[in-house]
């Protein structure tokens, strides 16, 4: 009886690894990409302002802050932001904000003087810095803004 009970249990463990094997890498991290906004409002002006209004916000679903320095935030095209010097605090989002202003725990700005995100549709990955798919986000030309 006990060799059946251990032969069963060792094979509900085998399954579940396979399970958890199987899942995407980007699965396990409790950063991701919660929200895009690809499409600011008003017409396409290259200002401040409008570049600004297109964004990408990050979230930190975990129990704990999480240094996202190195960490690169790019499009299909290969605009790539790099995090400098940042920590992710618990539970909290941060917005990467496409134009330039002062960063701060909640906005950080990639200085561009145009925009990176097309409105017909594109992907945004989040990668740590040794290059490890943590996230993506793909969006098609409708809407201005997609959750992920």
């Amino acid at each position: 009886m006990k060799s059946r009970h251990f032969a069963g249990i060792t094979a509900a463990l085998a399954v579940t690894a396979t399970l958890f094997s199987a899942l995407p890498a980007q699965a396990a991290s409790s950063v991701q990409i919660y929200r895009v906004y690809y499409d600011s409002p008003g017409s396409d002006n290259r200002s401040n302002t409008s570049l600004n209004a297109e964004w990408v916000q990050i979230i930190n679903r975990g129990s704990t802050s999480r240094s996202l320095t190195g960490w690169k935030l790019r499009d299909r095209t290969g605009y790539t932001y790099t995090f400098g010097s940042f920590r992710l605090g618990a539970r909290k989002t941060v917005y990467v904000h496409t134009g330039r202003g002062t960063d701060t725990t909640k906005n950080r700005y990639w200085g561009r003087r145009a925009y990176v995100w097309n409105n017909t549709g594109d992907t945004a990955y989040l990668r740590s810095p040794s290059g490890s798919l943590i996230d993506k986000c793909s969006w098609g030309s409708s809407g201005s803004s997609r959750y992920c």
